[in-house]
């Protein structure tokens, strides 16, 4: 977790998580154009699953060719129809890329140090897991209505199999869980992002300035 000592070469940090449709690249966005730097842990795991990448050759000893294209590259429709429908297999393509994932983001949040950025979100869908959520000093959880959710993901141009897929490997009551593990380590606040995008953004916007008013009055 970010420190109060030079919080002002040191940005506040903010981690983004909660269930898959429910509006945290959304939010992030908002956050970007409000003046934070973006760090999305989705954008970098491609980028440690990019041809070329080390995680490939741990990805091909554990899952085979099977999820690999001719030319060599990760099939990210066939990777995700293996992970998606094994937990086994989820948690060990995540052991593989999750420490990649992790060395990238030390990387830009060092880099967004050394800009002197005001803050930073983290978008991570696996905030936790990922071993991110320990250094943030705010974890936001963004979480919508099942119907919503469902809704989302149907217009991104999946179908009702890949919906229900990936609604069923993150369970129920994710963000519920997830601020049980948090708890006692790390300040949680839970967004709903049901609205329209007028009242998410000042959702929002009220947020931010709710967290940053410590440091603000501090200076």
């Amino acid at each position: 977790m970010s420190e109060q000592v030079g919080r002002e070469v040191q940005p506040f940090l903010i981690g983004l998580s909660g269930p898959i449709g429910c509006g945290k690249s959304t939010v992030a966005r908002m956050l970007g154009e409000l003046g934070g730097t973006i760090v999305d842990a989705d954008v970098l795991a491609r980028q440690a699953t990019a041809p070329g990448a080390e995680a490939l050759a741990a990805i091909r000893a554990r899952f085979g060719p099977e999820v690999f294209a001719g030319d060599g590259s990760l099939d990210r429709a066939a990777m995700a129809d293996v992970a998606f429908n094994d937990p086994q297999a989820l948690a060990d393509l995540e052991a593989i890329v999750h420490p990649q994932v992790r060395r990238r983001v030390e990387a830009m949040l060092a880099q967004a140090e050394r800009e002197r950025v005001p803050f930073v979100a983290l978008e991570a869908i696996k905030l936790v897991e990922g071993g991110l959520a320990e250094r943030c000093d705010e974890v936001w959880l963004i979480e919508c209505l099942p119907s919503t959710q469902q809704a989302r993901l149907a217009g991104r141009g999946l179908d009702q199999r890949d919906v229900d897929q990936r609604i069923l490997a993150q369970g129920e009551g994710l963000a519920d869980r997830l601020e049980l593990q948090l708890e006692g380590h790390v300040k949680v606040r839970r967004l709903a992002t049901d609205g329209t995008l007028e009242q998410t953004r000042e959702l929002v916007e009220n947020t931010l300035a709710d967290a940053l008013a410590p440091l603000i009055l501090e200076d």
